[in-house]
């Protein structure tokens, strides 16, 4: 079983991580162990290679992992206009596996088309292009929240992300079989090649 630690951009991303049906599908298909801790750098101006090796190696030094995975945000309007920036101001170094969503978690949220009937109470449900909505995918989830259940998903992203994962079972596995989200996609192959 190959050991896997992750340092995660914000709150919602680490509760992805930590959600035991995530743990379970990469025991369960990929033989991959996910480490008990996971780093919340708490925001994207903190995920930067000045800073990087700090998480890196105190995930490394508290509990050695035998790989590390960095999942951040695209968040094109506040850091960077590309994927191939994005990771760049990252960096690599002593990671294995860098995976940007693009916009944001929540684009992953509008992929998995069960949980998102699920929520929304809609026998029919089928968001398009997830990662290229007009505003955030937050913004999205509001519009989608109010048209079908006459509220959006709340104030705290945290508290949705919580919910939507643990009471509407969100699989990012779902998410990354949409035909328009290649970042979910692209963080399921190579979780796969990891294990």
């Amino acid at each position: 079983m190959v050991t896997v630690g992750f340092v995660v951009e914000g709150a919602s991303d680490k509760k992805l991580v930590e959600s035991q049906s995530f743990h379970d599908w990469l025991k369960q298909d990929y033989q991959l162990q996910v480490i008990d801790q996971v780093v919340d750098v708490q925001g994207n101006g903190n995920l930067c290679s000045r800073n990087i090796s700090l998480y890196v190696n105190l995930l490394k030094k508290q509990h050695n992992p035998d790989k590390i995975v960095v999942l951040a945000d695209l968040d094109p309007e506040k850091c960077a206009p590309c994927i191939t920036k994005r990771k760049e101001i990252i960096g690599s170094d002593n990671i294995d596996l860098v995976v940007i969503a693009r916009k944001a978690i929540e684009s992953w949220f509008l992929a998995d088309t069960d949980a998102m009937k699920s929520w929304t109470k809609q026998g029919r449900f089928f968001e398009d292009y997830p990662e290229h909505t007009p505003s955030m995918p937050w913004d999205r989830l509001k519009e989608i929240g109010l048209q079908t259940i006459g509220r959006g998903p709340g104030s705290s992203k945290i508290a949705f992300a919580d919910r939507f994962i643990k009471q509407h079972q969100f699989n990012v596995a779902r998410a990354a079989q949409h035909p328009n989200c290649p970042s979910a996609r692209y963080f399921v192959e190579k979780l796969k090649l990891l294990g």
